[in-house]
């Protein structure tokens, strides 16, 4: 379990991101179009996992909008936006924002993401959402990289981030 702060005040999560070296655990999200895809979707492709609560906040807006033009530098790589928003409003904000790069992935229906991944929110005002994470995995489906932010109003640590993706492409 990891403890978060949000706007002063600890909360924490159903556990604890995978483990560096770990196999990444499989996952079935729902795209815009409301299709499912898996982990084996991305398989090939070095992945950036940008984990948030909400795309309909400052700091998750920036965080999608700032891997979304990093990635475009980074053949290879490919950043999922996971969130709990509903497909819809993942998509109109992709498309308000110019989001494009990004590929904007829901956990509203399977709702086990949250939980495999460690970061189901389980107390206070943000509980049943996710937290503020990023999980980098390689082409090999190996976990490279992760970040627990430790606190929900901070942006994640791109440059590490992006380096491990780099470094993952071999």
């Amino acid at each position: 379990m990891a403890t978060v702060i949000h706007k002063g005040n600890q909360i924490h999560t159903v556990g604890d991101l995978p483990k560096v070296g770990s196999k990444a655990p499989d996952f079935k999200l729902t795209k815009g179009d409301l299709s499912d895809v898996a982990l084996a979707d991305f398989a090939g492709k070095a992945m950036i996992l940008n984990i948030n609560p909400s795309l309909d906040t400052g700091i998750c807006a920036t965080s999608a909008k700032k891997f979304n033009d990093e990635v475009k530098k980074l053949s290879g790589v490919v950043v999922l936006n996971v969130s709990r928003d509903t497909p819809f409003a993942q998509s109109r904000f992709c498309k308000a924002e110019g989001v494009d790069a990004v590929v904007a992935l829901s956990d509203l229906r399977d709702r086990s993401f949250g939980r495999d991944y460690g970061v189901e929110i389980k107390d206070g005002l943000l509980a049943g959402l996710l937290s503020r994470a990023v999980v980098v995995v390689d082409a090999k489906g190996q976990v490279v990289y992760t970040q627990q932010v430790p606190e929900i109003g901070i942006e994640p640590d791109y440059a590490s981030a992006l380096a491990a993706a780099k470094k993952a492409l071999g």
